[in-house]
């Protein structure tokens, strides 16, 4: 289960690293691209996968 939280976070870093930079026009090609509502929410979900991933890697799985 430990590795469920791990691509999670992943999953929520490399998303808000995408907003993020839609949302600031460096990249382009949707219509988040420009919209600073984007260059906000992305950097709070990059933090949350953050955490997210934090918590996967310092969890222990139940020995069996």
């Amino acid at each position: 289960m430990r590795w469920v939280w791990i691509v999670i976070g992943l999953l929520g870093i490399g998303t808000g690293a995408v907003w993020t930079l839609q949302g600031l026009d460096v990249m382009g090609g949707s219509p988040m691209s420009g919209d600073s509502t984007w260059a906000i929410v992305g950097p709070i979900v990059a933090v949350v996968g953050m955490l997210v991933f934090l918590f996967g890697i310092r969890r222990r799985d139940p020995s069996p």
